[in-house]
C-alpha cells in the first residue's frame, strides 16, 4: 500500500476545523475567521479536496425521523481469505449496513447495521446475509443507546 504524503499546514487545519464543525460554512465566512481573501479559501479547499483529504461532504440526518431505530454491530466469520475481500464488498452493497471494517481476530468483518426494528434486523439477516455465499457465522450485538457517535477526528492543533 503506497503512503501518500499530504503536507498540510497550519491555515490547512484551521480550514479543516471549521469545515469539520460545519461544512456549509462558506468561503467568505472562513476568510474572515482566517484573515484571508475568499478566493485564497476556496484554492485551498479545493486542493484538500483533490488530496482527497477531504473526501466528500454530507448532511447528519436523525435516524428516527427515517423509523431507523435500531443499531446494530454485526460480527462476521467468512472464508475470505487474508486480502480476499469479496464478502466485505457484497457486505458494503447493502442499503442497511452503514460500515464494513475487515478486522483482525477469529470473525473477518464487523459491520454496522441500521433497520427500524427487530424483525427488520432478521429480515436482513435471514434474507440478505444468508444469500451471501463465503459467510461461515455471525454475532450480532444490539445497541441499547448511543452515548456518542460521531464521525469528527480529531485535528492536532
Amino acid at each position: 500500500m503506497e503512503k501518500v504524503e499530504y503536507n498540510l499546514d497550519q491555515i490547512d487545519l484551521q480550514i479543516l476545523r471549521i469545515m469539520q464543525q460545519n461544512a456549509r460554512t462558506n468561503n467568505a465566512d472562513i476568510a474572515r475567521e482566517l484573515g484571508m481573501a475568499p478566493s485564497a479559501i476556496l484554492e485551498r479547499v479545493k486542493k484538500l479536496e483533490h488530496k482527497s483529504v477531504i473526501l466528500d461532504y454530507h448532511t447528519h440526518i436523525n435516524p428516527d425521523a427515517l423509523d431507523q431505530k435500531m443499531l446494530s454491530f454485526i460480527f462476521i466469520k467468512s472464508h475470505d481469505n487474508i486480502g480476499d475481500q469479496r464478502v466485505g464488498l457484497l457486505l458494503a452493497k447493502i442499503p442497511e449496513v452503514l460500515e464494513v471494517h475487515d478486522i483482525a481476530g477469529d470473525d473477518g468483518y464487523l459491520i454496522k447495521v441500521r433497520t427500524s426494528d427487530s424483525s427488520g434486523l432478521v429480515d436482513l439477516m435471514r434474507n440478505t446475509l444468508s444469500q451471501i455465499d463465503g459467510i461461515i457465522s455471525t454475532r450480532t450485538t444490539i445497541v441499547l443507546e448511543t452515548v456518542k457517535e460521531s464521525h469528527k477526528l480529531v485535528i492536532p492543533s
